[in-house]
């Protein structure tokens, strides 16, 4: 096969139950187009009903790229993250299709615009000394030292949060710089795709409309058997993967099984986290993305997504440093 002449990226984000899968499917159809997911759930196997995981036949309509890759013990991280990304991009532009990616998970939908990860690499062994430096001195202890090493400042370092000031200071020490002197060499680095140009289509609701999809969404899952699917899930250790055992519909599901949600308000409670959830969503998106075109959801036609295949309407820009 003829890999295609440009290297254009279409990118298509939005807000939990927009309505991104069924967008995403028809545009891909109308132009042999592949998905590369940029949810931070997909990844695992076995979480299908509480992520609305693309089903298999929506899957068989067209390939998806970077979904069931790890059992739900297994963590991702995003340097992992992104060089299965540029590996899946970089396949799907060598056989002559296009590439759309979509999902609406921040911190992995932003390696598609500028860089997420240094080469800074923390030895498995100082992070167990960090760990026990936490345990032994506290808080306190490790905020004096990251403080000694950093005569010029901590920056905007959240003090009183214990993981970020362990991560910061095991950084410190396996690079031998500041905080300042690791965030200016980062700021100059380039981003995973910046050979790339980038579309991005940002699809939005409004707040009512938004409300009932969320609704209909929570009830369909437990329809599903949501419940079934976590009870077989914790069997598999969900709880040794915390940012999948947190995330939602599955924290809350957990608290009932575990007594702490009484079952009757399951649906309510899976609902207000989600709308908390599209809140944040929302904040991120206006201060993170860059320059994006902002679409209807109910108006949303494969053929006008991107305004086309190749011409305007739709901002245009390269990776971003």
């Amino acid at each position: 096969m003829t890999p295609l002449s440009d290297k254009t990226l279409y990118v298509l984000t939005g807000p939990t139950a927009v309505g991104k899968t069924e967008v995403a499917l028809a545009w891909a159809e109308r132009n042999n187009a592949e998905i590369v997911s940029c949810d931070s759930l997909l990844f695992y196997r076995g979480m299908d009903i509480g992520t609305a995981k693309p089903s298999k036949a929506e899957r068989a309509r067209v390939p998806h790229h970077l979904i069931d890759l790890r059992d739900v013990t297994d963590g991702m991280d995003i340097t992992t993250y992104v060089t299965l990304a540029q590996q899946a991009v970089n396949d799907i532009h060598q056989r002559g299709k296009r590439c759309l990616v979509t999902g609406g998970s921040g911190f992995y939908l932003k390696a598609f615009f500028a860089p997420v990860a240094d080469d800074v690499v923390v030895a498995p062994e100082l992070r167990a000394e960090i760990g026990a430096k936490l345990a032994e001195q506290g808080l306190p202890g490790l905020v004096a030292e990251l403080r000694r090493l950093n005569p010029g400042g901590l920056g905007k370092l959240d003090t009183a949060n214990p993981r970020r000031v362990a991560r910061a200071l095991e950084r410190c020490y396996a690079s031998g710089k500041t905080l300042e002197e690791m965030a200016e060499e980062f700021a100059r680095q380039s981003g995973p795709f910046a050979e790339w140009t980038t579309k991005l289509t940002r699809l939005e609701r409004t707040p009512a409309d938004l409300e009932v999809r969320i609704r209909q969404r929570v009830d369909a899952m437990l329809s599903a058997g949501l419940v079934a699917e976590v009870e077989r899930l914790l069997a598999a250790g969900l709880k040794r993967n915390p940012s999948a055992a947190r995330a939602i519909g599955y924290r809350e599901t957990i608290d009932v099984l575990e007594g702490r949600l009484d079952r009757t308000n399951l649906a309510m409670t899976i609902a207000q986290n989600t709308k908390a959830l599209v809140k944040k969503q929302r904040t991120w998106f206006r201060t993170q993305l860059p320059t994006h075109r902002e679409l209807d959801a109910t108006e949303a036609r494969e053929e006008t997504i991107f305004g086309g295949i190749g011409h305007g309407g739709t901002e245009e820009y390269r990776g971003q440093k």
